[in-house]
């Protein structure tokens, strides 16, 4: 694997940023190299621990408003960000990406920090892969809230993400910045844009948020497919709480948080929401998101 690592001064003076990095690294279990992955880490090592996973092609800026609201609140948040994304490392050739790789990444990763009693949110492939870390590791977690995802087993995904396949593989320099801001309700200013299209100074630096809405099991014939649906057994039969959190306009996961609802014990007498916003619901609805946390939390405690 040809590894990249994106200088640090892409990151400094990022509006609304002022978070630590940190890092750990991990062991590639195909080729034994070492990548290192970054997150964010911050509130009380005693908090109630919040993780949340960031998806395609963002990276966890995307929690830059809520982060800090959970601190506040006492909660431990913990935000990664994916190998290819953010801070985390890259790789220059579009086939080191797979759906198993990314998984067995983040799963060492959860591992190594050795993360327990978890709070997970879950937005598009921090849903993909944060599900099988729920499906592969349900000790761990107390709680999940997903929004604006899926675990596809082969189906039919819908017009609007075959259209977002279409355009992700018609250029090789996809404008990240740009397809962010198509994907939100509100105006994203030319500095929060950036901020987004920092992690890639060139267009070598996007193999990875070029290969993977190639790599959603949209057919049976996909790699990954066997395995979403041995975590969907396990997700059966998962009865922590389970909230969707799916936004009002999202044209790529409409009407997934039915699956969910039907198919998950957990969901069944939760206070499912639908919120304000584009597939992005972060930007859109950052105050709502907090609070369903921190509700979630509060009621599984009381």
């Amino acid at each position: 694997m040809n590894i990249l690592r994106t200088p640090d001064s892409r990151f400094e003076n990022l509006l609304d940023w002022p978070f630590q990095a940190h890092y750990a690294e991990i062991s590639d279990a195909t080729t034994g190299q070492s990548l290192r992955i970054a997150y964010v880490d911050e509130g009380p090592r005693d908090g109630p621990t919040v993780l949340l996973t960031h998806g395609e092609p963002t990276w966890s800026y995307l929690y830059r408003h809520i982060i800090p609201k959970l601190v506040e609140l006492g909660y431990r948040v913990v935000a990664p960000d994916l190998i290819g994304f953010g801070r985390s490392d890259k790789l220059a050739d579009r086939s080191d990406y797979t759906y198993e790789r990314h998984v067995a990444w983040l799963s060492t990763w959860l591992t190594t920090m050795d993360l327990r009693d978890i709070t997970l949110f879950c937005q598009d492939w921090g849903g993909l892969l944060g599900l099988r870390l729920v499906a592969a590791f349900p000790d761990r977690f107390a709680r999940v809230l997903a929004g604006n995802t899926m675990l596809p087993v082969g189906n039919d995904p819908g017009k609007g993400f075959l259209d977002w396949l279409a355009f992700s593989q018609s250029t090789n320099d996809l404008p990240i910045g740009q397809i962010v801001a198509m994907g939100v309700t509100r105006k994203l200013s030319r500095e929060e844009i950036a901020a987004y299209d920092a992690p890639f100074p060139d267009v070598t630096y996007k193999a990875g948020a070029c290969q993977f809405p190639t790599l959603v099991p949209i057919t049976p014939q996909h790699a990954s497919v066997a395995e979403n649906k041995a975590a969907w057994e396990v997700l059966s039969a998962f009865d922590k709480p389970f909230i969707t959190t799916f936004s009002d306009n999202d044209p790529v996961t409409k009407g997934g948080d039915l699956v969910f609802q039907k198919f998950i014990p957990g969901t069944k007498g939760q206070a499912h929401v639908t919120l304000k916003g584009g597939h992005f619901l972060q930007e859109d609805s950052p105050d709502d998101i907090v609070a369903i946390i921190d509700g979630a939390v509060k009621r599984g405690r009381a």
